[in-house]
């Protein structure tokens, strides 16, 4: 069999990546109330720095969009600093670190966002059940968006690129996957809005595209990634047209593309599905963007799935889950093909060193 490049450099935007095995964005809910990264954020972060791209959990740009309990913040200069912290840990270990933003959308809780109701496309619960601070809790029906909200939403995404920035974050990968907000909007069975911001494909894709236009404004297009998920089928956002997803989503890839983003990450169960394919070369047709891909949750990403993504004509790099949570140097374990440490899932979503920054390395 043909072997890969999973080991090769990859330029990436204004960066070069060492390799091109990369951390997928994973909810670990160390940051306690809060949201400010911690000095076992700084560890773990480092610990990984071989990776070619480490991309941080989802982080919250308003305390209003929080989504779960133990998120990480940037919306104010503690936070900041902590994130500040963390990229110096790992630019001392030279590694690549990007931060996820997100906005939770209606998978947010009052219990999390210190009362405020959680907002979306439309007045529709998700019908999840929804992790708080005090457990488990049904999800409530969100309160739809007013225009004018949305414009400083997309003013908070700006501002938390540019805390990122200035924190010495290499770039920022807008969420637009797995049910939150942006992927609120995109789908029409979270989004029934009759003004121009639902119904046809243009008005789906406005307001998440006015978010990654300010966001590349604001720090330039080659430090900013998106991440998408099209047919996830996840948090009550279904997306079971074909024809509709593949419109929907080829627009908002040929739009990226347009405006030159460094990346978009893909997380499909197929990689290899036709609407994959499609969507990835479209996103590289400029050149200069890259695709990550993903093949999803419903199993762990092993090497063999590594390397079978990354043979593909249309794929720059893979993106891995959990193998990495137990494995900070997965890249050597599997370069030199070690034996691999078992994530303990128990302690994915807990608290303190346990699980998140004490598994051993090969040495």
């Amino acid at each position: 069999m043909e072997s890969s490049n999973l080991f090769a450099p990859l330029e990436l935007g204004r960066h070069t990546l060492s390799n091109r095995i990369t951390m997928a964005a994973m909810t670990r809910q160390r940051a306690g109330r809060s949201g400010v990264p911690t000095e076992l954020h700084a560890q773990y972060h480092a610990q990984r720095a071989s990776l070619g791209l480490i991309v941080t959990e989802g982080v919250f740009p308003s305390l209003d969009s929080r989504a779960f309990p133990g998120q990480a913040g940037i919306t104010n200069d503690a936070q900041q600093a902590g994130w500040q912290h963390v990229a110096e840990a790992v630019h001392a270990s030279d590694g690549v670190m990007f931060m996820q933003v997100m906005h939770g959308g209606r998978v947010c809780h009052p219990n999390l966002t210190e009362g405020a109701e959680p907002v979306a496309p439309s007045a529709i619960c998700s019908s999840a059940q929804i992790h708080t601070f005090d457990g488990k809790q049904d999800a409530v029906t969100p309160r739809e968006l007013e225009v004018a909200e949305m414009e400083r939403i997309v003013g908070d995404f700006r501002a938390a690129a540019r805390r990122a920035v200035d924190a010495g974050v290499d770039g920022i990968e807008i969420h637009s996957a797995n049910g939150y907000l942006l992927h609120e909007f995109l789908a029409p069975s979270s989004n029934q809005r009759t003004d121009d911001f639902g119904g046809s494909v243009d008005n789906r894709l406005r307001f998440p595209l006015a978010v990654a236009r300010a966001v590349v404004e604001e720090i330039g297009a080659d430090r900013v990634g998106v991440r998408i998920s099209p047919e996830h089928n996840v948090q009550g956002v279904i997306e079971d047209d074909r024809a509709d997803v593949v419109e929907v989503y080829g627009r908002f890839v040929d739009e990226l593309a347009e405006l030159g983003v460094a990346y978009v990450s893909i997380l499909h169960s197929d990689p290899t599905d036709e609407l994959v394919a499609d969507l990835a070369r479209r996103a590289r047709r400029n050149g200069r963007t890259r695709v990550l891909m993903n093949n999803g949750f419903a199993q762990l990403t092993e090497l063999p799935d590594a390397e079978a993504m990354q043979r593909l004509d249309y794929v720059d790099a893979v993106s891995v889950g959990r193998e990495i949570i137990g494995n900070p140097d997965i890249v050597r374990r599997w370069k030199e093909g070690l034996a691999l440490n078992t994530p303990e899932q128990a302690t994915f979503y807990a608290n303190g060193a346990h699980g998140y920054t004490d598994y051993p390395f090969a040495d």
